[in-house]
């Protein structure tokens, strides 16, 4: 649905993306993660027509960004990280105003603005003044704001930035909510525990350049094909090493300082279900990564160096 293709572009000297690859798949919510000044938003503003690449080219659903801007943006909903609200309107004023925009018929905006309304849980706020929103609630509306047209795609630079932990666990729960409608959504973000709930490939951006793109299963297995396991028991075995005697992929069980039982193992999930099983007899209270997938890729992909 999204291809970027040996992007680069320049500010003046400053040369900002190098040679830049990866696709989206229809479908899917996609990660584009890098530190501050990685040239995300600089690629994120190509793929919503605001800026045209020196090299390379973008293309959504096909189209050529450069070629057919209005065509692209018949296609896309795009929420800056940065955005403006008017803020002495209503909610429903404030759609109805981009309803409008969007060249969407007088007669069914009404329509269109509920729907949208309801799909974000933003229908008891209709008469409020966004002025009197919360942070939350206006990101909320900006989303609204970027689905009145029904695009395919959805590019959301940082959408959960400055929100509360409800206001976040609510924005993720409606971005996967769009994906289920079909939606292809692209999230920009430093939140790495958050993305990694929701996306299941990525793109890891450093100095302007594409470090890794991929599945993030895949990503993983090729930087290390171990993987840490947490279990908290009940009852741990005196023998740690009793209940996976007969599997090979267990490399190391010891105790956690917290006396969690700590697993290194290669496999998938399929694995993790078998140690799972095996524990079962030992009370099993938790089952968790030692650390976040996409955070320790994201921390061996990247050198932390600014541009």
């Amino acid at each position: 649905m999204i291809r970027v293709e040996g992007v680069g572009h320049r500010f003046g000297s400053l040369r900002v993306l190098h040679d830049v690859w990866f696709h989206v798949p229809e479908g899917e919510v996609f990660g584009f993660i890098g530190p501050n000044g990685a040239g995300k938003t600089t690629t994120l503003r190509m793929m919503a027509t605001l800026l045209e690449p020196d090299e390379g080219r973008v293309l959504l659903d096909g189209v050529d960004v450069v070629d057919d801007p209005a065509a692209v943006r018949r296609l896309l909903g795009f929420m800056p990280d940065s955005f403006g609200v008017y803020e002495r309107v209503t909610v429903i004023e404030y759609l109805d105003f981009f309803a409008a925009a969007y060249d969407i018929e007088r007669s069914a905006r009404p329509r269109t603005v509920q729907a949208v309304m309801e799909l974000t849980d933003l229908g008891p706020l209709r008469d409020r003044l966004v002025a009197a929103m919360s942070k939350g609630m206006k990101q909320r509306l900006a989303i609204a704001r970027t689905l009145l047209h029904d695009p395919k795609v959805l590019i959301l630079d940082e959408p959960a930035n400055g929100l509360d932990p409800r206001a976040r666990i609510e924005m993720r729960d409606l971005i996967l909510q769009l994906r289920d409608l079909g939606k292809t959504v692209l999230l920009s973000s430093h939140i790495l525990t958050e993305l990694s709930d929701m996306v299941s490939s990525v793109a890891i951006l450093e100095k302007g350049r594409v470090l890794a793109a991929g599945k993030v299963d895949e990503i993983r297995k090729n930087l290390r094909p171990e993987r840490t396991l947490r279990m908290t028991l009940l009852r741990p075995p005196v023998d740690l090493n009793a209940p996976f005697a007969e599997m090979p992929s267990v490399h190391e069980v010891s105790l956690s300082p917290d006396g969690a039982l700590r697993l290194s193992f290669e496999g998938g999930d399929e694995v993790v279900a078998e140690l799972v099983a095996r524990c079962v007899p030992y009370g099993v209270v938790r089952v968790e990564p030692e650390r976040d997938d996409l955070e320790r890729i994201f921390l061996e992909v990247t050198k932390g160096e600014l541009q």
